[in-house]
């Protein structure tokens, strides 16, 4: 018919046609092709299946591919079809088995199954149907919220005898929900095996292959796919000439066709026109052909074949109860399905769960004040009433804790809201997870650790902490709704201004303190000098009564300015002219503002300053640009340092701020505390609690890198859905505001807030400057009472020495006196020899004249000066000066004169 159809034969082209008969051996058939086709000159080949063997297809492609001649198959499904390294030049007009994965996950999709246990038997094509359906999954997965997840994989050899012992460890599994790849003989084995231990029956559903519904004891329930036109040979063959026709067509009219090869002996030649022929059939489509819409994927395999869906019911009966075909009006594959008509396992209508959800759950959580806190125990003793047991397991066994906050009180909530029960246990490596490659040195995988790395490896059910939501995370794991709404922020002590000795110098500069200084010395000084010239002053208008030292001095009008300056009482020493005066009231008024201005600078530097934080948040320059003196960090693996990879402008900051990172938050906190660690960079809902625990301790900068804290399930978790609207309701009814108040403010940011109002109480570290002061003046009194004293003595002996050196001098000037006196007696005896008279009495008189003391125990040598000594100094006639000293013997009462030149 198709030479007729103008619609694909152009006038003047005749197509013609040869065929042959497969043989089961697939040498022969391989043989055949070189001598009954290849030899004909065609340019396409339709190829069917033998009565029976699998295996000439195959050899009537790799001849065919040799010289790139197309072959469409038209009833060949194996996998290995879709292989183009091997068949190069294969199309079909059946889809492939693995094809069936499309129909499975809408079928899912349809009944919201999102979990599964997946059976196939391992050959291509039970390998290829689960690498299409988990690819398809993922694909799914990025238009929806959850994608199907494969909760485990059984996978067994051709041949199968027993299943029991890999039925056994999925059946206490959450998923109820079980696909099924196997040929007829293997299928029965499963289903054997699986009615024996009653998973086949109530809450169970089976959707099997096409090869699996041929089983003779497939359970009532079971459901499976059928393609559509599988059988019809002439409708396929129908659409693959006019498949070719059309593409010779569109050919024609841009490419030069050449001669098809004719000789299989010429190995050397390849056909150029059969590759370009292959990719023509391959964009080729019948939107009306015989079996349905036609069209190719990119390996050659029919693509939108429609397929029937069957419900195994009683006494092995066979329903369609729904079609998957092609919707001309919305342009792709869509799934139709009578659900009235199914009957599910165990006899039922309603349609199974999908999964047992269970009623105990596994939860696990972390040690992160306020939301939880952490309390290690004997194993003899017990929790309190608002704890809740929380062990932490390890390799060598466990360590009993006890567990409260704002987490574990959600969680009670949560429990009573939901109606389960649980197991508390805290995370075994003390982390939140970070996606790490593990045994790198061996090519190992990225795999989670901590928390989410439980949670993906399905060894717990839930984590109930302060999990921050954020892309990477949720990739691998499902988020309820928040419970808190947080963001970032930095944690940093309060900058204590530095209270040195002269913090009480503070309120003046250096130059304002040296004049004052200045000031008052020489106002003292101009003080004096009013006060002395001044015609008024006190040393013009002294009185007999006053003495010099009632007038004001230079020390007097120091000590007035000082006193003045100080605003002490000046009780005297004041000046007296009305100039002086004068000087005296405008310094008074100088004091005066200088004291206030004082007083007032005091007050602002000491006690109503209060200090700002260093920072100015995330955007300040100083965390930007890292200086060696700032040191910023945060916990390893976290939210936090996630955020900061992911942020390119942070780069630089994240390359420093990485060596620094701490292992857990209250090693970082503690860091801050004692002044370690500059800034870190944490939650703010935990560095908040922090700042209201601590009045020392602030969050710097506003909110970045905001998001929320939510509870953690594995994908497709029964319980999302009832955890998320359980949430919600908590936000709604007040629960979560309470559980604030308890555990994050505690009336304690009331108390920072009163504190900052209130001003700061001086402490010695901010007088102490004054005490060391006054201990100053007090030594300094002492240093100079002890040199008034020493200069006191050394006046007393100076004085002393004056007197004794007075009381010489008058003596010397007594002793001279008499030496004149008796050098006058002397003289006149003299005389008086010269004139004759001789009487010795004179001298004696004389002698006897002298005064008592003098007379006795008196040395005539030693009696110089100033003694009682008697000296005569006689001239003789060669002027020799001979001094006679005349001493009184005790024993005569003579005088004994000495000769002393």
């Amino acid at each position: 018919h198709l030479n007729f159809n103008s619609q694909y034969v152009p006038k003047g082209v005749t197509y013609d046609s040869t065929e042959i008969l497969m043989d089961p051996n697939p040498i022969r058939t391989a043989l055949n092709v070189c001598n009954f086709l290849i030899n004909q000159t065609v340019y396409a080949v339709v190829v069917s299946h033998p009565a029976s063997g699998d295996l000439s297809a195959a050899a009537v492609s790799y001849t065919s591919g040799f010289y790139h001649i197309p072959v469409i198959g038209i009833s060949s499904r194996d996998s290995a079809f879709s292989d183009k390294n091997i068949h190069v030049s294969f199309l079909r007009t059946v889809p492939p088995y693995s094809h069936q994965a499309d129909v499975w996950m809408e079928f899912l999709k349809h009944f919201n199954y999102l979990k599964v246990i997946f059976i196939h038997s391992s050959d291509t094509d039970g390998r290829a149907l689960l690498g299409r359906f988990q690819s398809t999954s993922q694909n799914l997965g990025d238009d929806t919220e959850t994608k199907v997840q494969v909760e485990t994989i059984i996978e067994f050899e051709p041949g199968l005898e027993s299943l029991t012992d890999q039925l056994l460890e999925v059946k206490n599994l959450q998923s109820r929900v079980y696909l099924m790849y196997a040929g007829k003989a293997d299928a029965e084995v499963v289903f054997r095996d699986a009615g024996l231990l009653n998973m086949t029956g109530l809450y169970y559903a089976w959707i099997v292959t096409e090869q699996a519904l041929e089983a003779s004891n497939v359970p009532v329930g079971t459901l499976g796919l059928k393609l559509v036109n599988s059988t019809s040979e002439k409708d396929h063959i129908k659409d693959s000439i006019y498949v070719l026709a059309s593409a010779i067509r569109e050919m024609n009219q841009t490419e030069v066709i050449s001669k098809a090869p004719r000789d299989c002996g010429d190995s050397g030649h390849i056909w150029e026109t059969g590759k370009t022929l292959f990719e023509f059939i391959r964009n080729q489509t019948l939107v009306n052909g015989s079996t349905g819409y036609v069209a190719f994927d990119n390996n050659g395999d029919r693509i939108n074949a429609e397929y029937d869906i069957i419900n195994v019911q009683f006494n092995q009966t066979e329903i369609s109860v729904g079609q998957y075909h092609y919707s001309n009006n919305e342009k792709k594959m869509i799934l139709k399905l009578d659900e009235k008509a199914i009957i599910w396992p165990g006899g039922t209508g309603e349609p199974p769960p999908g999964c047992m959800i269970p009623t105990h759950l596994k939860v696990l959580t972390i040690e992160e004040k306020p939301f939880v806190y952490v309390r290690e125990i004997q194993t003899y003793e017990n929790c309190t009433q608002d704890e809740t047991h929380c062990p932490h397991y390890n390799s060598t066994g466990f360590v009993s804790y006890c567990c409260k906050g704002f987490c574990v009180d959600l969680l009670k909530h949560l429990a009573n809201k939901i109606n389960v029960t649980y197991d508390l246990a805290l995370s075994p490596d003390g982390q939140f997870g970070s996606y790490v490659i593990k045994n790198s040195s061996m090519g190992g995988k990225k795999e989670w650790t901590g928390l989410i790395g439980e949670l993906v490896n399905e060894r717990a059910d839930m984590i109930v902490a302060p999990l921050t939501i954020n892309p990477e995370r949720a990739e691998f794991i499902e988020f309820s709704k928040p419970f808190k709404y947080q963001g970032i922020t930095i944690l940093e002590k309060k900058p204590s201004r530095s209270s040195t000795l002269v913090s009480f110098l503070q309120p003046f500069s250096n130059t304002l303190w040296i004049l004052v200084m200045v000031s008052v010395h020489v106002v003292a000084l101009v003080l004096y000098l009013l006060d002395r010239f001044s015609p008024f002053g006190r040393f013009k208008i002294s009185t007999t009564d006053t003495t010099e030292e009632d007038a004001l001095n230079l020390s007097s009008a120091i000590w007035f300015a000082w006193g003045v300056l100080l605003n002490s009482g000046i009780g005297e020493g004041t000046p007296r002219s009305f100039s002086a005066r004068v000087l005296g009231m405008v310094w008074a008024g100088f004091a005066m503002i200088i004291v206030a201005s004082y007083t007032a600078n005091l007050a602002a530097f000491l006690v109503l300053e209060r200090p700002k934080t260093k920072l100015t948040g995330i955007n300040d320059a100083r965390l930007r640009n890292t200086m060696e003196n700032l040191t910023c960090a945060t916990v390893k693996g976290s939210a936090v340092d996630m955020y900061f990879r992911r942020q390119v402008e942070l780069s630089n900051m994240y390359r420093t701020m990485e060596a620094n990172n701490y292992d857990t938050a209250e090693e970082a906190i503690q860091d801050v505390k004692n002044g370690k660690l500059m800034a870190f960079i944490w939650d703010s809902s935990r560095l908040e609690y922090e700042a209201a625990q601590d009045c020392e301790l602030v969050t710097s900068g506003e909110l970045f890198g905001r998001s929320g804290y939510g509870i953690g399930l594995q994908k497709g978790s029964p319980w999302a859905d009832a955890v998320t609207i359980a949430i919600l309701d908590f936000h709604e009814s007040g629960v979560m505001e309470s559980l604030d108040n308890r555990w994050i403010l505690q009336g304690n940011l009331q108390q920072c807030e009163q504190f900052e109002k209130t001003p700061n109480t001086l402490g010695l570290k901010n007088m102490a400057g004054v005490f060391i002061l006054v201990a100053a003046g007090i030594v300094g009194g002492i240093g100079l009472i002890i040199i008034e004293m020493a200069y006191k003595k050394h006046q007393i002996r100076k004085q002393k020495r004056m007197e004794l050196a007075r009381h010489a001098a008058d003596k010397w000037r007594g002793a001279i006196e008499k030496r004149k006196t008796l050098r006058a007696t002397i003289a006149a005896q003299r005389r008086l020899k010269a004139n004759g008279v001789n009487d010795p009495s004179t001298l004696s008189l004389s002698v006897d004249a002298l005064p008592r003391h003098c007379m006795e125990g008196r040395s005539p040598v030693h009696a110089w000066p100033g003694g009682c000594d008697i000296r005569q100094r006689t001239h003789h006639a060669d002027d020799i000066d001979v001094i006679t000293t005349a001493r009184r013997n005790k024993s005569y009462g003579s005088i004994l004169p000495d000769m002393i030149v």
